[in-house]
C-alpha cells in the first residue's frame, strides 16, 4: 500500500481584519452569533417560507434508486425526527447575520455567489445531493448521485467530488450540531469508485465536542452496503469565545490568526491508495 499525504492550502476569499479584533482565537456561543439560542439553527437554517430556490428538491435526473431514497427519508421527517434540509446556491442564503471569526470580511461586490457544490446549474450534470439532519443524534445522512461533469476515471466520479461533498456535509452538520464554522482536517481513505449516475449514501456521526473543535466521521457506501466508497473523518472549528490559555492552545491560536491574515486555511488530506 502506498500512502501518500500531502497539505494544501485554501484561499479563503478576499477579506480584511478589522481594527481591534482581539489576537485570541474565540469560542462560538449561542448569542454570539446571532443573538439566540442554538436550538433555533435549525428553524433560521430552513426557513418555511422563501423565494430562494431549493436545490435539493427532485428533479427529472434523478434515477429511481435516488428518487425512492429520497422518499423513504422524508416519510422519517414526519415520524423520526429526521429535517431535510434546502440547499440553496451560497450559504450566504441559508446563515444571514453569521460574522464570521478573525474579522474576515468579503471586499466584493459580486452579488452571483454559488457554493462549490451548487456551481454546475445543469441538472443531472454535476452534484446532485440531499441532506437529511438528525438534531438529537447529531447525524446527517447525504443522498449523492453524480453527474457526468464529475467524472474522473472514465464513467466514475472523481475523487475529489466525493471529497467536497463530504466537507460540505460535515460543514452543514457541524453547523447545526454545534455552530462549527471552518474545516480545520479532513483525512479520506478510498475504497472503491462510484460509478456516474448512481446513488452513494454518506453517513456522518459526530463523535465527541472536545477543546473548541467538533469531530466527525463519515462513511460513504452503496444503497445496499454492500461497496464502501470512502472513509473518512473531519474536524471543524467550533468556538468563537476566548478559552483558558494554555501552551497548546495559544500557539493554535497564534496560528489560526496567522492564517485568517494572510487569507489562508489549511486543509488536511491523507490519501491512502
Amino acid at each position: 500500500m502506498i500512502r501518500r499525504s500531502f497539505l494544501g492550502a485554501v484561499r479563503l476569499g478576499q477579506h480584511r481584519v478589522l481594527p481591534g479584533v482581539p489576537q485570541v482565537l474565540p469560542r462560538l456561543s449561542p448569542t454570539s452569533a446571532f443573538g439566540s439560542s442554538a436550538d433555533s439553527l435549525v428553524s433560521r437554517f430552513c426557513p418555511e417560507k422563501t423565494d430562494l430556490k431549493d436545490y435539493a428538491l427532485p428533479n427529472a435526473s434523478w434515477c429511481p434508486d435516488m428518487l425512492n431514497l429520497y422518499q423513504e427519508f422524508l416519510e422519517k421527517t414526519k415520524t423520526d425526527g429526521w429535517v431535510k434540509l434546502p440547499s440553496f446556491k451560497s450559504n450566504r442564503d441559508h446563515i444571514q447575520g453569521l460574522k464570521l471569526p478573525f474579522g474576515l470580511a468579503v471586499a466584493s461586490d459580486k452579488s452571483d455567489w454559488r457554493i462549490f457544490t451548487r456551481c454546475i446549474q445543469e441538472e443531472g450534470q454535476g452534484y446532485e445531493y440531499v441532506i437529511f439532519f438528525h438534531p438529537s443524534k447529531k447525524k446527517s445522512i447525504c443522498l449523492f448521485q453524480p453527474g457526468p461533469y464529475l467524472e474522473g476515471p472514465p464513467g466514475f466520479a472523481h475523487g475529489g467530488s466525493l471529497a467536497a461533498l463530504m466537507d460540505e456535509t460535515f460543514s452543514k452538520t457541524a453547523y447545526l450540531a454545534g455552530e462549527g464554522l471552518f474545516t480545520v482536517s479532513l483525512n479520506i481513505r478510498f475504497k472503491n469508485l462510484i460509478p456516474v449516475g448512481s446513488v452513494a449514501i454518506l453517513n456522518v456521526d459526530v463523535e465527541k465536542i472536545e477543546d473548541q473543535k467538533l469531530y466527525m466521521s463519515c462513511i460513504a457506501q452503496s444503497r445496499d452496503q454492500q461497496t464502501v466508497y470512502a472513509k473518512s473523518s473531519g474536524k471543524e472549528v467550533l468556538s468563537l469565545n476566548p478559552l483558558p490559555p494554555s501552551p497548546s492552545r495559544q500557539t493554535e491560536r497564534r496560528t489560526l490568526m496567522m492564517l485568517a491574515q494572510a487569507g489562508t486555511s489549511f486543509l488536511e488530506w491523507d490519501w491512502h491508495l
